[in-house]
């Protein structure tokens, strides 16, 4: 069975998750489909911001007091047009994988919103099945335009 540590301010972190056991889990787990700590370090800072347009939040997933599963909340500040949550990262120990964790997890972060939560995946990310699984539908194409 899974324990969660739900992480909402800086305040949160102690001797079992620091904010930099945080970052480097995220950024060891999320493999080709990570970002660098900065970036993870930024969705941190927006999820503890607590203004009513952004915050969010953070879980720890420990298994037998092993960390095995982190992710990251952060909110939009939109509502009917744009979900009210974006799931920005959620990543598995390597060795946990398949076990059924990554879904516990994701299902934990969905109970604890009150509104749509939307997520950006690769299609060739394998955690997408998962995804779909656990009721997740392809809505729109995500289309970029980078302004160089």
């Amino acid at each position: 069975m899974l324990i969660f540590k739900k992480i909402e301010n800086v305040d949160d972190f102690d001797d079992s998750i620091t904010r930099t056991r945080f970052v480097d889990f995220l950024h060891n787990h999320l493999d080709q489909f990570g970002d660098s700590k900065e970036a993870i370090n930024k969705s941190i800072d927006y999820a503890f911001n607590n203004s009513e347009e952004s915050g969010g939040f953070l879980l720890a997933a420990f298994y037998e007091n092993k960390l095995i599963g982190e992710l990251v909340m952060n909110k939009t500040g939109m509502s009917e047009y744009i979900p009210e949550y974006i799931l920005v990262y959620v990543a598995v120990d390597d060795s946990f994988r398949g076990k059924g964790f990554g879904r516990q997890i994701v299902e934990k972060a969905l109970d604890l919103v009150e509104g749509d939560v939307k997520l950006h995946v690769e299609y060739d990310n394998p955690a997408k099945r998962l995804y779909e699984r656990i009721g997740f539908t392809s809505k729109y194409a995500e289309m970029r335009y980078r302004n160089i």
